[in-house]
C-alpha cells in the first residue's frame, strides 16, 4: 500500500486529538514532498533497519514505509501518537514496529538488528542529548539523517575560527563526517516553530579522526570552550595540561584548534590508573 492511499494526516491529527505539545518538543511535518526528500537524503535504504524517533502522527513514517527499507522502528513516548501509529501498523504489519518509549533511554543497537540507519525529525528539546548518546556508539549505525534547528546544524558542521565551532562540532566531527542536506522553513511545520530547521546526514567514521577517550574529549572541550576567549594555557590550567606537550600553541584559543589537536590534548589528561 502506498502512503497516498492512506487518510490525510490532518484527518489523523483531528481524529486522535494530536495537538502538538510544547513540553515534548513536537512540531509535526505534514508536507509529503519534504518527508520524501528527507528519505532521499538518507540514501539507499534497501535492506536497512531504519529507526525513527518521535514519529508523531506518522508523516515521515509513511515516507519511510514507501522506501525499500527492510523494517521501520518507530519509537514514540506520546500515547496519543501511539494510537495513531497503530493504524499504520495494522496496514503494514511486521514491517512497522511501533515501540513505546523514550528515545533518550532506549538502547537502539540492543533491540534493532543491523544494518541500521536513523532517520528522524527529532524533538527540538532533546535533539542534542540524543545525538550525543548515539555518538558514543556511532559505529553501530551506517548513518544518521536527522533534522535539527538550523543553529544546531551549523554547530555540527562548524569549522575552526568561526562562531559556530564548539564542543559539539569537535565531538561530532571526531567520530563522523557531517553534511548538510537542505534547510526547512518553519512554515512547513504544524505548529510552526520559532526557528528554521536543517536536515543533516552524519556518517560514522570507521576510525575516529585521532585516538582519544570519550570522557577525556568531553573534559578538554568543556574546559577550553567554557572559557573560549581565554588562551589555552589559562583555560586548561585546572586540568594540569601543558598544551606545548601536545604540539599546540599555548597562546591559542579553543576556536583555533583542529579536532586532531583536541584529541592530542585529551591524551595528556592524567588518569589515576596511569
Amino acid at each position: 500500500m502506498a502512503a497516498s492511499d492512506l487518510p490525510p494526516l490532518r484527518d489523523v491529527i483531528k481524529r486522535y486529538g494530536l495537538s502538538a505539545r510544547k513540553g515534548l518538543g513536537q512540531h509535526f511535518l505534514l508536507d509529503t514532498n519534504l518527508t520524501q526528500r528527507i528519505v532521499r537524503a538518507a540514501g539507499d535504504l534497501t535492506g536497512r533497519h531504519v529507526i525513527e524517533i518521535g514519529p508523531g502522527p506518522g508523516g515521515l513514517t509513511r515516507a519511510l514505509l514507501d522506501s525499500p527499507a527492510e523494517c521501520i522502528y518507530a519509537i514514540e513516548k506520546d500515547r496519543r501518537c501511539l494510537d495513531a501509529l497503530g493504524d499504520l501498523k495494522s496496514r503494514y504489519g511486521d514491517r512497522l514496529q511501533v515501540i513505546e518509549g523514550d528515545g533518550l533511554e532506549i538502547d537502539i543497537p540492543n533491540i534493532v538488528q543491523g544494518p541500521r540507519k536513523i532517520v528522524a525529525n527529532l524533538p527540538y528539546n532533546v535533539a542534542t542529548p540524543m545525538l550525543l548518546r548515539w555518538l558514543r556508539d556511532a559505529t553501530a549505525f551506517e548513518a544518521m539523517t536527522l533534522m535539527f534547528q538550523t543553529e544546531v546544524a551549523d554547530r555540527l558542521v562548524g569549522v575552526p575560527r568561526t562562531k559556530a565551532y564548539g564542543r559539539l562540532s569537535v565531538i561530532t566531527q571526531w567520530l563522523c563526517t557531517v553534511t548538510k542536506a537542505f534547510n526547512v522553513s518553519k512554515d512547513a511545520f504544524t505548529p510552526p516553530p520559532k526557528v528554521s530547521s536543517t536536515v543533516v546526514t552524519l556518517t560514522p567514521r570507521s576510525e575516529p579522526v585521532a585516538p582519544a577517550e570519550w570522557t577525556d574529549i568531553e573534559t578538554v572541550t568543556a574546559a577550553a570552550f567554557g572559557q573560549r576567549r581565554k588562551m589555552l594555557r589559562s583555560s586548561l590550567k585546572s586540568l594540569g595540561i601543558d598544551p606545548k606537550l601536545a604540539g599546540v600553541v599555548e597562546t591559542a584559543r579553543a576556536e583555533e584548534l583542529s579536532v586532531a589537536e583536541f584529541c592530542a590534548l585529551a591524551r595528556l589528561l592524567p588518569h589515576t590508573d596511569d
